[in-house]
């Protein structure tokens, strides 16, 4: 296996969140979700948190974006902290990948048949490295970008829907 890459500088990237598959609590992201809030601030006001808890920022998120997949995001570490240096060297290893969001339902619709609801417009707040994301496609990526068969499956999962 090898491994992730994050370079001397504590930059990695991945997918947050991928639109149209479900995640453990029942949940699935709508292509578009996180729109508005993207708009209203930006790569540089979402934190990086570990494990979603507030007392441990490890980095700054560079960019945010949706595309054809889902929430790509790109960060780094910062150096110095001592569990962003810790995180660093887990990552590179591939003993942690897992990516988790933080967020507020700003709108979303409930299926009558399953009870999943599908998140249509999400408040982003933080983006964390988990041990164990909610959705198991929220990942740091073993390379860049999405390849092409993967946002292709993604859109032909979206429309069986």
């Amino acid at each position: 296996m090898q491994p992730i890459p994050i370079d001397e500088r504590g930059r990695f990237s991945g997918y947050a969140s991928v639109f149209g598959r479900l995640d453990q609590s029942g949940d699935l992201v709508m292509p578009g979700a996180f729109a508005k809030s993207l708009a209203r601030r930006g790569a540089a006001r979402l934190r990086m948190l570990f494990q979603h808890d507030p007392k441990e920022p490890v980095g700054n998120w560079e960019v945010a974006r949706e595309d054809g997949y889902g929430l790509w995001v790109e960060g780094r570490l910062i150096p110095g902290v001592p569990r962003a240096d810790a995180l660093r060297r887990l990552i590179e290893r591939r003993a942690i990948d897992g990516l988790s969001i933080g967020f507020r339902t700003e709108r979303a619709t409930r299926e009558t048949r399953s009870g999943n609801r599908r998140l249509w417009e999400i408040d982003l707040w933080e983006i964390s490295i988990v041990t164990f994301p909610m959705l198991a496609d929220a990942r740091i990526s073993p390379g860049q970008g999405v390849p092409a068969d993967r946002s292709l499956r993604a859109a032909i999962s979206l429309l069986k829907q």
